[in-house]
Parts: C-alpha cells; structure tokens; sequence
C-alpha cells in the first residue's frame, strides 16, 4: 500500500518493447496501469490512480487507456510475447508444452456487458462471472499464457434466426416454452443447435463455446508458428471426440487429454469403464508383485520444474468409445495403488507413460496463472464494458509476464541487484515483493530529497498520509 513515487525498475526495463503500441501519452498511462498491478493492493483504477505520486494525474486518465486510447490488444499481446522471446530463459522452446483452461472471473452483480450465470466447482453453486480461456506454454524454466479470449454467452435471438434461415424446424410444443419458461426454451435450442451444427456448418457462426474458442486459440497460434510442433494437454471437459480430432487431423499437433473413471475403453470382453479396468489392473498387478512377477504398474520418474517426482503407471494402445485407438496411461502415486487413478490418453500410439506423464504434468502451469493472476487483478476491474474488461486482462498478461521475465533475466536482475542489495530469488512472488520493496526504497529517496531541499518532514508526509488513506 505504498505510494509510487517513480515507476518500478522492472516497468521501465521493459516499458521499450511496447513503444510501438501506445502513443507516448498512453504509453506513461500503460506504465501507471501496469506499475499499480504489480505493487498496489487495491488494484482498481481508482485505487491505482490514488497511490500514483509519480505522473499524478485525474482519474480519467487510467479510464481512458481502458476504453478510449486507440490500441489494439493483439498488438499489446504481440509485444509482450516479443519481450518474452527477448530472453533465453522465457522463449518458447523445442521441449515446451501447450495447455488449454479456463476459469471464471466472478463479480457480485449482473451490471457488467457479457457476464452471466455460471456454474462454479470451488463453491459449487452459481456466480455472476465472465469466462477467461487461456492457450498457455510451459517448460522446464517457465510459463506464462499465449492467447486468450473471453467467452461471451449466447445470444439467442440470433441462434434461433440463424437456425430458422437453415430451414431447422422447431417443435411446437417446445417453441411455446420461449414465453413460459425461457430456461428450458434456451436449453433446447442450445441442444437442438449442437446436434444439427455439423449437419449445416453455417451454424457455427451463430455461437463460439469453449471448445471453439479453444479450437480457434490453437489453430491461430499453429498459424503464426507453422514450425513450432508442440503438444498440448488439457482437462476431461476438454477431452472430447471432436476436439481431439480436430487437433489430431487438422492441426497435425500431438495432444495428451485427461479422462474420467466413467470412460469406456473396448476390451476383448466388451466394452467397461475405466474405473473397472484400473481395478481389475490393479488386482493383477497386486497378485503379480505378490507371487515375484513383473508388475502391470511400473515405476516412472519424470522431470517437472527443476524436481522429480514418481508414479506407477500402466501403458498401453487401447480402443476407447468415441476417441477410437489411443494411448492409455493409468497413473497411481503411491506404490501400492492405494490413491485414485489418473486417465490420460494420448494420439501418439508409440508415446511411453513417461512422455506421456510429463506432458500433462505441464497442464497444472495453467491453473497457477488464473490464480496467481487473480493476485495480480485479473478478476478486479470495475468498468462494465466488454472492450474495457478484455483490455484489463490483456494488460494483467503483461504483469504476469513481467515477473516470469524477471526471474530469467540476468542482466535485470544485476540492475535491480545494485539498487536493492539483494540477492535476486526465483519465484515470481519473490519479484512482486521486490517491487514493493522498491517502491519503498524510493519512497525513502523521495523524502530525504524533500528534506535535503528544506522542507519540512510533516508537509512531505502529508502527501504520503493522504494517498495511503485514500487508497
């Protein structure tokens, strides 16, 4: 909660790969916006505006860079992606890995463009929230998200003109239900548009889901890269059929899904869940290690971040309903089986388990953004436009760039060294809390220079006293 009397070390290193995007009065604007993220608790524009000694400015100004000044959030995200190839240690890598995700960004109240009712797991109950889907990259050394969009809940009026001008016929007695109960009637037409979507491919247009948004995030990022062979990971609601098709045969890329223990794999005696099947590998296994035969579950160790860590997994190429022939990869952590499963196919039928385990190790990266990027102010923004909220999760990607950068960058690191006298640490919150350290030793400047030009220590603290108060 300290004042900002000049822009953080790690804002100003930086600052020159976004030049081009900004006029030189929405670049300062992008600095105060980005340098309050990274150090101020309250991370609204109000609360950023109010600790701002360095360019003190109204208000207005933040706002403005939000929903006025004349940029594009592909070319901010082009930028911080640029940045982040500036280094050896954030550039994407050959070994490095894809993962899709996404979270919900909830807010007390409807008054925001675009938000809507959504299921969330943690409470398990219903919020008011907008959906953020994230194409993010993860390796050894880093993560950090590529793309990302916010989902938008559909819009009905144009669903139901769209699939009449298909010739799509509605029931009558479920047309009726558009005056009675307009819940039901949006989850029929919902229904009847997925069904009927392959069937008239124009229907596409009329509703991006999840899955699109995802499908698009990857297919744009294969573009931009066509050299770049990565693989990508994600989740069981991910996990589905035409998904992993369309990643398979019109992306050319390798994927590693996640199943539940209700799947179905095809065995030789029909079809079974895999929950079965992990029980019944489970109770071979047991008796095999029992009697000094070769176990079905064999130890793995794979990297992840610098660590090792151990499972007993089974491998093997089998025929599961809807995904035909895959890779299955039935993992345990403890030696004797006791823990709960994990089901991960892949479409690389000559992949091993340890590939196969790494690879979806790397989805976790993912989840830590959208949560450390709630820390950063990801789900904090006030303005209720849609353009306004999709440029402050764009500028919240650059803060958690910033301090994925930090932690590679040596010849920062030696800088920010010299100023602070410390000894530079690896995580990121090790770096925000460097910047707040900073901003206090600038704040220390700040008052002896006050003081060194002769005045008083209760007027220059009022100043200070006043922007922590009002923040």
């Amino acid at each position: 909660m300290l004042p900002l009397v000049e822009f953080p070390t790690l804002v100003e290193h930086y600052a020159p790969f976004f030049k081009d995007v900004f006029s030189p009065e929405a670049l300062i604007e992008f600095k105060r916006y980005i340098s309050g993220l990274i150090v101020c608790e309250n991370k609204t524009i109000e609360g950023i505006n109010r600790l701002m000694l360095v360019e003190s400015r109204n208000q207005s100004s933040l706002n403005r860079l939000l929903t006025e000044s004349p940029y594009e959030i592909e070319d901010l995200n082009q930028a911080r992606l640029q940045m982040l190839e500036s280094v050896a240690g954030t550039k994407v890598k050959p070994r490095g890995i894809l993962s899709l995700d996404d979270t919900l960004l909830s807010h007390y109240g409807k008054e925001f463009e675009e938000i809507a009712k959504l299921y969330d797991p943690v409470s398990e109950g219903y919020v008011w929230a907008h959906d953020l889907v994230t194409l993010h990259y993860s390796d050894e050394l880093t993560d950090y998200p590529l793309l990302f969009q916010l989902w938008k809940p559909v819009e009905l009026e144009k669903l139901e003109q769209g699939m009449r001008a298909a010739g799509i016929v509605f029931k009558a007695e479920k047309e009726a239900l558009k005056e009675t109960e307009p819940r039901k009637w949006r989850g029929y037409l919902l229904r009847a548009w997925k069904r009927r979507v392959k069937q008239y491919p124009e229907l596409n247009a009329l509703y991006d889901t999840k899955l699109t948004i995802a499908r698009d995030l990857l297919q744009k990022w294969v573009q931009a890269h066509p050299d770049c062979d990565l693989p990508v990971t994600f989740d069981d609601w991910y996990t589905q059929a035409e998904f992993c098709q369309f990643i398979d045969q019109t992306l050319g890329l390798a994927y590693v899904g996640t199943l539940s223990d209700t799947d179905q794999v095809n065995l030789k005696t029909g079809l079974t869940t895999l929950r079965e099947f992990a029980n019944q590998l489970k109770q071979e296994h047991l008796a095999a290690v029992q009697q000094g035969q070769p176990p079905l579950f064999e130890k793995i160790t794979i990297p992840y971040k610098k660590d090792k860590e151990d499972y007993y997994t089974y491998c093997n190429t089998h025929n599961l309903r809807n995904f035909g022939k895959q890779r299955l990869v039935i993992n345990y952590r403890q030696a004797d089986l006791s823990d709960d499963p994990a089901f991960f196919i892949s479409n690389r039928l000559i992949w091993q388990a340890a590939g196969i385990t790494r690879i979806r190790r790397h989805r976790w990266p993912v989840e830590v953004y959208h949560e450390e990027g709630k820390d950063e102010g990801l789900d904090q923004y006030q303005l209720r436009g849609f353009r306004p909220i999709q440029r402050h999760v764009a500028l919240v990607a650059v803060v958690y760039s910033l301090l994925r950068i930090a932690q590679q960058d040596v010849l920062f690191q030696r800088e920010l060294q010299q100023q602070l006298q410390i000894t530079p640490e690896g995580s990121a919150a090790f770096w925000r809390r460097a910047n707040q350290a900073q901003a206090l030793w600038c704040l220390g400047l700040f008052i002896s220079a006050g003081l060194a030009q002769g005045q008083t220590l209760s007027k220059i603290l009022a100043l200070v006293i006043r922007a922590i108060c009002h923040s």
